[in-house]
């Protein structure tokens, strides 16, 4: 009877050892939710990342709403604003543009005379849920590259322009409940998005 039971003991043992060698450590975990993003060409290249379709957005801080810009051309630099210098802002023929009644705002960079050449960009609050939903779907269906810059979460894509030998693209940036989404076409000043980033978060 012991012997049996002696048995038995060390079949458990052995049992234990097993599951123990089966469970994963802290460093083998994947993170829920992980992405490795990169970036692509676009009105404001970085460097190249890894790929990824699952976009993350940093969490939303629990501190007071940053407040949203109010002036097109405050929000760029001095080097971004003079590579838009013969560029007209917020002509009336595109519509509605500048400071929203709802806080967004809005700048659209063109002639109406222009046939393709232009950029609108989009300023507005957007809660993580929605950005996160909007950035994945880009990612998943229509192939932007996502990356994690400057404490926000980045997706970005250029294209060739159906009718005309230009490039088109777009840039969207995500933080604080902020979006950033830039629309271009054959107008992509260098280091656009960064200067809208910098003179809202610092």
């Amino acid at each position: 009877m012991k012997l049996r039971d002696g048995a038995a003991a060390a079949l458990i043992l052995a049992g234990i050892v097993i599951l123990a060698a089966c469970t994963p450590s802290a460093d083998e975990a994947t993170p829920s939710g992980s992405a490795k993003p990169s970036a692509s060409a676009s009105s404001d290249p970085g460097p190249t990342k890894d790929p990824s379709t699952k976009p993350t957005p940093a969490p939303t801080s629990t501190v007071k709403a940053i407040a949203l810009p109010k002036d097109c051309k405050a929000i760029l630099s001095e080097d971004v604003l003079a590579q838009l210098k013969d560029v007209p802002l917020n002509d009336p023929a595109f519509g509605e543009s500048g400071t929203l009644e709802n806080g967004t705002l809005v700048c659209i960079w063109g002639s109406p005379q222009a046939d393709t050449t232009g950029l609108t960009t989009r300023i507005e609050r957007m809660p993580r849920g929605k950005a996160l939903d909007l950035l994945n779907a880009l990612a998943d269906t229509e192939g932007y590259s996502c990356f994690t810059p400057s404490g926000g979460t980045r997706c970005e894509k250029t294209w060739q322009n159906e009718k005309y030998p230009v490039t088109d693209g777009r840039t969207l940036f995500w933080r604080d409940d902020v979006m950033i989404d830039t629309r271009y076409s054959n107008l992509a000043p260098k280091g656009y998005t960064s200067a809208i980033v910098k003179a809202i978060w610092g």
